[in-house]
């Protein structure tokens, strides 16, 4: 791993829905985590770190700010973002 890097894993299980509905998750999130890193002065720069993002059912229906606030929430509760 490059130095400041961050991997990130996302996890979206069957219980999510079929393999649309599972990679428009996926697609999301991913998306929601670029834009977090590009906008919030609090994502940690030049600190690598291993993210791991578990998603429930309930992101089939959820909008794409939806998904980014809670994974903003998410990410302060466990002090990722500074």
């Amino acid at each position: 791993r490059r130095h400041g890097q961050v991997r990130v894993g996302i996890v979206v299980s069957s219980k999510v829905g079929n393999a649309v509905t599972r990679n428009r998750v996926r697609r999301r999130l991913r998306e929601a985590l670029r834009a977090l890193a590009r906008e919030d002065a609090r994502w940690p720069a030049g600190r690598g770190a291993d993210l791991l993002v578990i998603t429930r059912p309930e992101a089939a229906d959820a909008s794409y700010a939806q998904l980014k606030g809670s994974l903003e929430r998410a990410l302060l509760r466990a002090e990722f973002l500074q």
